[in-house]
């Protein structure tokens, strides 16, 4: 693995538009930011236009094209690039639920029971994506740093030690939060799927 000194240099330099900087940063974390583009290709439903390879050019581009982002860390940049990977799916989510006049969907599947899914209770099940992606966006205004903690643990795949570490915050802390967040979501998303399903009945 690369010296993290080189990669916060190159952080550095991207963060003030220097394109050099991007071209010689994207192999040092490729293989980084592709285990974050599978795991959020494990939750989504199977036959989605975009693949993982696809998914990691598209979010590192989003990233190493802006200037008012200062990377502070390899986490931080990782974590970034796997919100950036979530927005991005969910964009495509929206854009086919327009062409599709709202039918259809994107889904997301929790489980089986894995410990950093947030809101399944047995086996495996699947979600409305941008119920999700809305519950999250709520979640982080009401509370910063357990929305924080979720995105770490659900969509970077990283172990409640690591998010501990990566928010600096005891590790009961952590634990504490994210079983508040996951009750939060739990019943967040059960809310907007009665509602879905209220609508959809009418």
């Amino acid at each position: 693995m690369q010296p993290q000194h080189d990669i916060t240099q190159l952080l550095g330099r991207v963060a003030v538009g220097d394109r050099s900087a991007a071209d010689e940063l994207l192999p040092l974390v490729y293989s980084e930011l592709r285990t974050l583009a599978e795991s959020h290709f494990r939750r989504a439903r199977p036959g989605h236009t975009l693949q993982p390879t696809a998914l990691v050019h598209e979010a590192f581009v989003r990233l190493t094209d802006r200037t008012d982002i200062d990377f502070a860390s390899r986490r931080e940049f990782l974590f970034m690039a796997s919100r950036a990977m979530r927005n991005i799916l969910v964009d495509h989510a929206r854009a086919k639920s327009r062409a599709k006049r709202g039918g259809d969907r994107a889904r997301v599947t929790l489980g089986p029971g894995g410990p950093a899914d947030p809101v399944s209770r047995t086996g495996a099940e699947t979600l409305d994506l941008l119920a999700l992606h809305e519950a999250l966006e709520e979640l982080a205004t009401l509370d910063e740093r357990k929305g924080r903690l979720v995105e770490l643990r659900f969509f970077g795949g990283l172990s409640l030690e690591q998010s501990a570490e990566a928010l600096d915050i005891a590790r009961s802390t952590a634990s504490e939060d994210w079983r508040l967040a996951r009750a939060w979501l739990r019943r967040k998303l059960d809310d907007a799927q009665r509602l879905a399903q209220d609508e959809g009945a009418t």
